[in-house]
């Protein structure tokens, strides 16, 4: 059997680390080999570059990238590797991270990102894995069992929230 492929996680700024922990978090809640490293599509590019053309050759199969307001991180990235991207738009002071979901979203033919929502590092984390679970069925598993739970959980809070109707409709 093949080695599983790693996901590179690539914030543009270490102050973006409190937002990708949970990319992080959720990568290794399903055993997923990881890397994480802050590189800058301004002030470096060439090693964001080189990181990214190598990272076939490195065992990764997916790139997620964050970064805040210009956001160019992502498409960076994108334009010098065949794998995916991911791109977080990381919320900043400036126009509450719109700015970055507009720079990560809005990419040339050709050069494509998936987007996640501003902040959205767990669904990054999440869409990589589905990624490499199309040739992985260990982890498709794992991705399956997670819907159950998901599922479950909310069988019983509308269970719950049955009864808190009930209890007010009895009350009056």
């Amino acid at each position: 059997m093949a080695e599983q492929k790693k996901v590179a996680v690539i914030m543009g700024s270490d102050s973006d680390f409190p937002t990708v922990s949970g990319a992080i978090r959720t990568l290794a809640s399903f055993g997923v080999p990881f890397e994480v490293h802050v590189m800058s599509a301004h002030r470096t590019p060439a090693e964001a570059a080189a990181f990214s053309s190598a990272a076939r050759e490195q065992g990764f199969g997916v790139i997620i990238a964050a970064a805040g307001k210009a956001a160019h991180l992502a498409g960076v990235l994108a334009a010098h590797t065949t794998l995916p991207v991911i791109g977080i738009p990381i919320k900043s002071s400036t126009l509450d991270g719109l700015d970055a979901l507009l720079a990560t979203v809005q990419m040339p033919k050709g050069i494509p990102v998936a987007t996640v929502a501003i902040d959205g590092a767990d669904n990054a984390a999440l869409l990589a894995i589905q990624m490499l679970a199309l040739s992985d069925e260990s982890l498709a598993a794992k991705l399956a069992e997670e819907k159950k739970k998901m599922q479950e959980g909310v069988a019983k809070k509308d269970a719950a929230l049955q009864k808190k109707v009930e209890e007010l409709i009895s009350g009056q």
